[in-house]
């Protein structure tokens, strides 16, 4: 049984500087470089583009079946508590035979916490 193409969303936050961009870029760089078959895309939730249904729909397009959205957001704040629920909702809807699903913020992920306090004790 072939196995069904799964899309990546690197959700962020967003901003008009273009440099704001560059980590994000470089996690998906680095996914890809895991595995160059992975289907990865950038999304923002202000400021930048694509928005989260514009980078849905160019996965949904090339093929995904499924599509986990990654927030790479630090804290819960208002974005990941309040607003990406909704857009979730609405992608559902618009394409109800799709597999949407949501990890958790990255700042909440054990691993994280341990990197960010090993970096901030460094000398």
């Amino acid at each position: 049984m072939a196995t069904q193409m799964r899309g990546i969303v690197l959700l962020a936050h967003g901003s008009r500087d273009e440099r704001w961009r560059e980590p994000i870029e470089a996690v998906a760089a680095r996914l890809l470089q895991d595995d160059p078959a992975a289907q990865v895309v950038c999304a923002y939730m202000e400021l930048a583009t694509p928005d989260l249904h514009s980078a849905a729909a160019g996965l949904i397009a090339e093929g995904a079946k499924a599509v986990r959205v990654v927030p790479l957001f630090l804290g819960m704040g208002k974005h990941a508590r309040e607003d990406l629920p909704l857009q979730l909702q609405t992608l559902r809807k618009t394409w109800p035979d799709i597999d949407f699903s949501l990890t958790r913020i990255v700042g909440e992920e054990p691993e994280l916490v341990e990197l960010l306090a090993r970096i901030a004790a460094k000398s």
